[in-house]
């Protein structure tokens, strides 16, 4: 595989076509190596338009996912971001080129020590990893310009939306199993806050935030 060739491919034949017409943001995701946070037994399908398992229930996101995140938030440079769920820790990485910093929770040890270590050889000094399951109370007095919530949700709480500082972005998949949109909500003023549907797609649900099971009798 010529792997420089690869990269642009994933970026004129993938992410552009579905939207990811930021250029910068297109710029970092063809400086990060894709292909060291993907499990080995994937290699082949480093640039596929997959979603790469990374566990028996965890997995990457595709390339035009990513592409379309980075798009809708339209980062600066200048914003400090939460992400929700490390993974490999690819996307963190694309992050922390375009921003001032990211702190990035991750649940799962596992995949927690595997981002950490492929991010420290990056030599990347604006990520802070933190191994434990998301909770808006634990981020009480610290507000953040991007959050980036790389599962699905039920629906938005209100305590994630005041994560936000005012002028601030959040993108999230939100809905049901059968219907999910990714969404950006934007926060206006300290009361108001927008939200927009982008498009049609699924995740699974945040572990420990999946909607009760409906019995039909």
């Amino acid at each position: 595989m010529d792997i420089q060739e690869a990269r642009k491919n994933v970026i004129e034949q993938q992410i552009r076509p579905w939207g990811g017409l930021n250029v910068r943001a297109n710029q970092a995701l063809s400086d990060i190596p894709r292909e060291n946070f993907v499990p080995e037994k994937y290699q082949k399908l480093v640039f596929a338009d997959i979603e790469i398992p990374l566990n028996e229930s965890d997995k990457m996101l595709s390339p035009k996912i990513e592409g379309r995140i980075l798009d809708s938030l339209n980062l600066q440079g200048d914003e400090d971001i939460l992400e929700v769920g490390t993974g490999s820790g690819y996307l963190t990485s694309v992050l922390a080129k375009l921003s001032k910093s990211v702190t990035s929770i991750e649940i799962e040890h596992d995949l927690y020590v595997k981002a950490k270590k492929n991010i420290e050889e990056l030599k990347l000094n604006n990520t802070s990893l933190i191994n434990e399951a998301f909770d808006c109370s634990n981020f009480q007095v610290e507000q953040f310009d991007t959050i980036i919530i790389g599962s699905a949700l039920p629906n938005i709480e209100d305590d994630l939306k005041k994560l936000l500082k005012v002028g601030g972005k959040l993108f999230v998949v939100v809905g049901s199993k059968n219907q999910m949109h990714a969404t950006l909500v934007s926060r206006e003023t300290e009361l108001l806050w927008n939200s927009k549907s982008l498009f049609e797609t699924h995740l699974e649900f945040m572990k420990g935030h999946e909607p009760p099971i409906q019995f039909s009798f």
